[in-house]
């Protein structure tokens, strides 16, 4: 069989907090745990072909969350982008983000920056992080981005079409062929909507802590099994 690697990879990490509950743990360990895999996680992933991943890490709806919890994410997104520079840089990997600006604090937007800028001439792949992200926003966002163009005369709205539309979204990245969601649950949440049109799905109990390289291949290999068909009838 052909193997056939998708492009542009997406996760949906859950379970950081189920995880640590059953160890008897706080939720906070467990997304410790969530990050430090992340990072392994990713370097593992752009040796086998994959050359985009995006993952879902804060949504608009986790800041309803308790603030303990939010809290602790949010310091440790501040500290763990500042700490993980070197490392992301030893991978070759571009770090980029999609999200919202408010009501992030000035200190978790300036280690976003930071960690953007630092890798921005990375050429091995690109790890998309969705901070303070939600689908239907971005949907949103970019309709009234592409008024504002009209507006400016940038462009005619006659010029507006699907793939207009998706260059102007928060990163122009292209369609996501692999969605994977781990902890057992079988929803999108919101996630890069516009981007998940014609996505293959694999779903997985594992908890994202736990979902390790050898996981990650078992969702490779279900995925070159696969005949995309994009809604026609001819093998893709």
């Amino acid at each position: 069989m052909e193997e056939k690697i998708p492009k542009h990879v997406a996760i949906i990490l859950d379970g950081n907090g189920r995880w640590a509950t059953k160890r008897g743990l706080k939720r906070s360990e467990g997304h410790k745990a969530g990050f430090e895999n992340l990072k392994k996680l990713t370097k593992h992933i752009m040796t086998t072909g994959v050359e985009i991943l995006s993952i879902y890490a804060f949504s608009t709806e986790n800041f309803k969350r308790d603030k303990e919890e939010v809290d602790y994410l949010m310091n440790l997104f501040i500290h763990g982008f500042k700490s993980s520079i070197k490392e992301f840089n030893s991978y070759g990997v571009k770090v980029i983000f999609s999200g919202g600006r408010e009501p992030l604090s000035n200190l978790v937007w300036e280690s976003m920056k930071e960690l953007e800028n630092s890798t921005k001439d990375n050429t091995k792949g690109i790890l998309n992080i969705c901070l303070n992200y939600g689908g239907r926003k971005e949907i949103v966002d970019t309709t009234k981005k592409l008024i504002e163009k009209v507006i400016n005369k940038e462009i005619n709205i006659e010029d507006i079409n699907e793939e207009v539309f998706r260059k102007n979204l928060y990163n122009d990245l292209p369609p996501i062929d692999l969605l994977i969601r781990t902890s057992g649950e079988y929803r999108i949440s919101n996630f890069m909507l516009y981007n998940l049109a014609y996505s293959e799905m694999y779903f997985t109990d594992t908890l994202f802590p736990d979902f390790n390289s050898e996981e990650f291949d078992k969702a490779l290999y279900d995925y070159s099994k696969r005949d995309r068909r994009f809604g026609g009838n001819k093998k893709q």
